[in-house]
């Protein structure tokens, strides 16, 4: 680091100012590479300190609720008929579950097909206008009776004991909502690698749920006590904000690595990037509107979490920023600087180079910095758009 000195408190000089200023270009650098670091670190390893020490354990009971398993969709002619066959095939008893297709006006053969099912059980509710996936989602809240409510998208995919599985956590008067653990399929529908991001999301859900609750839900399947769905916000990410809603009320939201949906990844780059920059928009729609959340006095270990996950996490581009415009002017200053400047350099160099180039070795030492970039790419685009004014309250499912 450069040294640096106080100027006197009156007459400072010009060298003085420039002391003063190089130091504040440091704090700026070495603070925005500590806060990527807390944001993607930091807070895994205090969750995992904290796991020592509190252990919050999930009551399981082979329990039977009345259950209303609700599947969002929006033109899904090809996959609803795969959707509905899987969700029938469930090993729950059928006396106890109500299995419904909310449609968010569909303009193909979805809701045709879904009918067909109607001898079967299924049951059609059509939205009158299309106003997006949580406005379909709370008018079937309101249609159905089920104690608990089970929500998945038509892309994912239920092991025959998924509901039965998701439930049992109900059994414990501490829990109000219920994530479950994502899986990726290859095309073929064979069990494929999980990324490292992937892995990563896994294990903080273990460890949150672990040391106190969840921040955020799988929005593919997820279930929740009917108590926290209501009042049903229809512009609002519902996973996220289901999770926010059962913490309102003194309830927990817990990961249940029973419970799997599984899901193929999207092979088209630029899908998978807008449905980042989707997700995160949503999110950030949800915090904002629960910024008082985010006081420990009031939420105590969950405004950290919600800080620390979320937050923070979504902050991490302006610190990149911060970390790399502060890094060029003391590179000027430094060959030690200028040594770091050229290692950021070379990381953003190797991530465009995998992302443009078909040549680059496809390994684990290029795709992470690649895909670490391109999150945080996303990420910065949704704040743009979010202070643009653009909310996503319509949704166009992502074909796998």
């Amino acid at each position: 680091p450069l040294t640096v000195s106080w100027p006197r408190l009156c007459g400072g000089g010009a060298d003085d100012r420039g002391t003063v200023t190089m130091w504040f270009v440091e704090w700026i650098f070495w603070g925005s590479l500590g806060f990527v670091f807390y944001a993607y670190a930091g807070y895994l390893l205090l969750l995992v300190v904290l796991s020592f020490f509190r252990n919050r354990p999930v009551l399981l009971g082979d329990i039977q609720p009345m259950v209303s398993f609700i599947i969002t969709a929006y033109n899904e002619e090809s996959r609803i008929k795969e959707k509905i066959d899987n969700s029938l095939s469930q090993q729950y008893p059928k006396e106890r579950l109500e299995i419904v297709v909310a449609s968010d006006c569909s303009s193909d053969k979805t809701d045709e097909i879904v009918r067909s099912y109607a001898c079967s059980g299924v049951r059609l509710i059509r939205a009158a206008e299309r106003r997006g996936k949580e406005a379909a989602q709370k008018l079937a809240v309101s249609q159905t009776s089920g104690e608990v409510l089970v929500f998945s998208d038509v892309a994912t995919t239920l092991p025959p004991e998924g509901i039965a599985n998701i439930v049992k956590a109900f059994h414990d008067p501490t829990v109000g909502c219920v994530s479950s653990v994502d899986r990726f399929v290859d095309a073929q529908g064979n069990l494929s690698g999980e990324g490292a991001y992937v892995k990563y999301e896994m294990l903080l859900r273990q460890l949150e749920t672990k040391v106190n609750t969840l921040v955020g839900l799988s929005g593919s399947f997820f279930a929740a006590r009917r108590v926290v769905c209501s009042p049903w916000a229809d512009d609002l990410q519902s996973d996220f904000n289901t999770l926010l809603n059962s913490m309102r009320v003194g309830l927990r939201g817990i990961s249940d690595p029973n419970s799997v949906g599984y899901y193929k990844n999207l092979s088209d780059e630029k899908k998978e990037y807008q449905r980042k920059v989707r997700t995160v928009l949503r999110g950030i729609a949800v915090l904002m509107r629960s910024l008082p959340m985010l006081n420990p006095f009031r939420y105590g270990m969950f405004a950290w979490q919600l800080f620390s996950h979320k937050l923070c996490r979504w902050l991490v581009p302006f610190a990149m920023i911060g970390a790399c415009l502060s890094n060029i002017v003391l590179a000027t200053q430094s060959m030690f600087y200028g040594t770091l400047l050229l290692a950021q350099l070379l990381f953003y160099a190797t991530a465009a180079a995998y992302a443009g180039f078909q040549w680059m070795p496809k390994s684990s030492m290029f795709r992470l910095p690649s895909f670490f970039v391109l999150v945080n790419l996303s990420i910065l685009d949704a704040w743009l758009r979010y202070f643009r004014g653009d909310r996503v309250f319509r949704w166009e499912p992502s074909k796998r």
